[in-house]
This record gives structure tokens, sequence and C-alpha cells, in this order.
């Protein structure tokens, strides 16, 4: 498995990875996520642009997974991880956030940010394990709540969610 920085030909692809991985939110009685549509191609291509959209590709360069984040308020902020289900549970997902760690640590940002539903095991449990914490509404910056209003906007906030952050570890 390899990343690499999204290009403009991988956009469309990245959609349909989007799709495929928002079908299993349909046996979990979530058919509005499943039916989402993804992020449009402009919103991807601005991510590709400022250097902030990645894909784990197949032996073919095939994109199976992307990842898209920007800067919010001092940490990196993952907007969208996804994969392919054909592809899933081979570490893609780790991976991918491992990359966008050692980018946010190389910007001189503090930590990763995501939002995420609380009920879902591919979702708050499975970055819980992978070292992210829950935010307590106290510890919401003012760019996180700005995400969560957006969120709650898009109807969202029908299912729980919660914000995570995963700070780097303490180097002496």
């Amino acid at each position: 498995m390899r990343i690499r920085p999204a290009i403009p030909d991988d956009l469309l692809v990245l959609q349909d990875i989007e799709r495929a991985a928002g079908a299993p939110f349909r046996d979990l009685g979530m058919a509005a996520i499943a039916d989402d549509e993804p992020p449009a191609l402009d919103v991807l291509d601005r991510f590709r642009r400022a250097g902030r959209a990645w894909v784990a590709r197949d032996a073919d360069d095939h994109p199976v997974a992307y990842l898209i984040c920007e800067p919010v308020d001092g940490a990196l902020h993952i907007e969208q991880v996804s994969v392919h289900p054909d592809a899933a549970r081979r570490g893609l997902g780790r991976a991918l956030l491992a990359h966008a760690a050692d980018h946010a640590h190389e910007q001189g940002l503090t930590a990763l940010t995501l939002t995420t539903f609380t009920e879902v095991p591919w979702n708050a449990p499975y970055y819980a394990r992978l070292g992210f914490r829950a935010l307590a509404e106290a510890e919401l910056t003012a760019g996180l709540r700005r995400i969560r209003a957006h969120e709650a906007e898009l109807g969202l906030d029908r299912w729980p969610r919660v914000c995570m952050r995963r700070d780097w570890p303490e180097t002496g």
C-alpha cells in the first residue's frame, strides 16, 4: 500500500470511494448518510491544490482510500477519511491518518482533530483505538464549534456525534 498526493484524475474516483464507503451506514439505519452525496469535485480539488488530499492506492496505482484535511485552530482537522469497502480492514485508514499526522507535525500543528459518529463501530470506537479522545464541550475551539454547527445544519446530529483529538506524545 502506498500513499501519494491526490491528482486531478483521482477526483471522480474519490467520489466513488465515498459513495461505496457510505453504503454500510444503511445497515445501521442511517440511510441519509448512505445516500449523502460525496464532496463536490471543486471541493475535492480545493483540498488537492492546497496539498491536503492524499490517496492510498493499490498495486495498479488506483486510489482505494483517501483523506482530506485542513488546519483548524492550530491542529490538522480531518475533514474526511474514507476507504472503499473492497479494501477495508487492511490498515489503509490508519496509514492515511499516520500520514496526515506526520504532515501536521512537520507543519508545526499540535494535534489531529475530527468529528464523527459515536455509535458507529468504524467511527468513534475505531478512532479511540488509534489514540483519539473525545472532547468535552468546554474543550471545543472556536473552529470546532463552527464545524459542529455546520454539521448540525446538515442534519448530522440526528445521530450522536463527537469531536475527537489526538495530541502528539510529549518528547523530552
